[in-house]
């Protein structure tokens, strides 16, 4: 069971209230503070990223994730045609390279990797249930794993098929 803060997440991710405007289309002011908060976002990014456990942190995490996924009834089609050794290496790498971790992500856009899939909301959301479903299992803090969700929720953009 998903609690409300984690829901609002998923919820925010699909309806798109995560985006901020660019900075061209702020004020002057606004843009200044802009700077300001992305230095402290590159800061609770590293932080994320040392509480996931470092880049083995996330191999561990994506490793067992992309298993869950693959086994789930809602998310395995999607999964399973995947060579799940590709994939775990794929997602790691992205998931460490969106946290400012020393990696390098070499695959796909995730427009490129999904198009053509016709992922639903409903199938993302299936999907951020499973990842946060394998951070219980591994222990991670409830805090840890919204921080993570709210990173990743932008992706949905790029991953959810239009209607």
């Amino acid at each position: 069971m998903r609690t409300p803060l984690t829901l609002a997440l998923s919820l925010a991710c699909l309806c798109g209230t995560l985006a901020t405007p660019p900075l061209a289309a702020q004020p002057t002011a606004a843009a200044a503070l802009s700077l300001v908060e992305a230095g402290r976002a590159d800061a609770d990014t590293a932080a994320l990223l040392q509480a996931l456990g470092g880049r083995d942190g996330l191999v561990r995490l994506t490793a067992a994730f992309i298993d869950r996924a693959r086994d789930d009834p809602r998310t395995g089609p999607f999964f399973r045609p995947i060579k799940a050794s590709h994939l775990k290496q794929q997602l790691a790498d992205h998931f460490c390279q969106l946290l400012h971790g020393p990696c390098v992500y070499d695959g796909e856009s995730m427009k490129n990797a999904h198009a053509g899939l016709a992922i639903t909301r409903k199938d993302f959301l299936a999907v951020v249930d499973v990842l946060q479903d394998t951070m219980d299992a591994q222990g991670l803090p409830f805090a840890v794993q919204n921080r993570l969700v709210a990173r990743l929720a932008p992706l949905h953009r790029d991953i959810v098929s239009p209607p």
